[in-house]
């Protein structure tokens, strides 16, 4: 009989949470040790291990474990949790919610000596606060060898990327006009038909660098997008944004998820980022996600195994979403494109600077009322 995963809801999280007592409640510091032993053990058994040695000792003990807990902010999750399930018989019990719960919730218990996640799979910026606080163990072995580069992270590993990409609408934009580089959209020409994302600093901060890489000053790229803000319309999320690129309600949007908009092509709709006969506008602007082993994980050996799917069979699935796998494969929508990395050590440790000048910046856009 086909398992089925266990998706726990938040509020039932937070009750599970408040039975764990306060972290004052704790022993000691009120915290209970980043790393156990057992998990300690098991991990430095398999890192240690390569081959069909290290398969089948792993598969062995994950199946003693008989399940894995999962807190994960990926919408297309279901399909690789499915398939592990139906691989391995081992059941996975997920805690889903966004980037932001899933950060607090894992702090929380942490501080509560409360060990709920095995394995943490979401955005960049919140796996490297959990790094930072030193919650997760290495993770090695020849899977993660192969993801590329830019996704091999101290503390974690991709297992996909967001790339940031210009979209236009193909009703509205042809021709001389199609994009072909950011710059363009300073011209006052697009007044008010283009699209610009609230919450895009990481975007943001990674044009800006590439621009003063390029011989720009400081001054002259802060210039450069106060004349594209003014042209655009500030609007909060993708999934909006691809919606009403989709509509009409603008003619290009400026750094839009290309999962979104492929799948948009794909059901049809007048959207898309790049086509056979025009190639999409450079840099792409990447950032990868991931997952983490948590050093007080209950279930190890089934972390790692879920961790080996994510990039092996599980990056099919990521494809199938439309998202970018972090393994490059045959049908890499990336080859040959320049892609520039958010820095990930830069967002975390001057946040405050780029969320304070990429405001500044938007303030000279319009709120657009959809």
């Amino acid at each position: 009989m086909k398992k089925k995963a266990l998706i726990i809801p938040a509020a039932v999280m937070a009750v599970v949470l408040s039975a764990c007592g306060s972290p004052t409640a704790s022993s000691g510091a009120g915290a209970k040790e980043k790393v156990d032993s057992h998990a300690k053990a098991v991990f430095d058994k398999f890192n240690g291990m390569t081959g069909q040695e290290r398969a089948d000792g792993l598969l062995k003990a994950a199946q003693d474990e008989g399940e894995v807990s999962l807190y994960t902010s990926n919408t297309d999750m279901d399909a690789i949790v499915d398939g592990f399930m139906d691989k391995y018989d081992i059941d996975v019990n997920v805690y889903r919610g966004n980037s932001e719960s899933v950060l607090q919730r894992i702090l929380q218990e942490s501080k509560a000596g409360f060990a709920g996640a095995d394995l943490i799979e979401t955005n960049s910026g919140e796996l490297n606060v959990i790094g930072q606080e030193g919650l997760f163990y290495p993770y090695k072995g020849e899977y993660r060898d192969a993801v590329r580069p830019e996704g091999q992270k101290e503390t974690w590993t991709a297992d996909r990327f967001n790339a940031f990409a210009i979209a236009y609408n193909t009703d509205k934009v042809k021709g001389a006009d199609i994009p072909t580089s950011l710059e363009q959209f300073a011209d006052p020409k697009w007044k008010g038909k283009i699209s610009m994302e609230v919450g895009d600093v990481d975007w943001f901060s990674a044009m800006f660098n590439y621009y003063l890489k390029q011989g720009k000053s400081e001054q002259e790229v802060t210039d450069l997008f106060k004349k594209i803000a003014a042209n655009a319309k500030i609007v909060k999320g993708h999934t909006v944004q691809a919606e009403l690129l989709s509509a009409g309600e603008f003619a290009a949007g400026l750094s839009m998820y290309t999962h979104s908009v492929q799948e948009g092509t794909e059901e049809g709709r007048p959207i898309a980022w790049r086509t056979d006969a025009n190639p999409p506008a450079q840099p792409i602007v990447i950032r990868p996600n991931g997952a983490g082993l948590l050093g007080t994980a209950k279930h190890p050996a089934a972390a790692m195994l879920f961790t080996d799917y994510l990039l092996t069979d599980g990056q099919k699935d990521i494809a199938d979403a439309y998202r970018i796998g972090s393994v490059p494969g045959a049908d890499d929508p990336l080859a040959g494109l320049e892609t520039i990395e958010v820095d990930e050590d830069e967002m975390l440790n001057n946040a405050k600077k780029w969320d304070d000048l990429y405001a500044d910046i938007l303030e000279g856009g319009k709120v657009s009322d959809k």
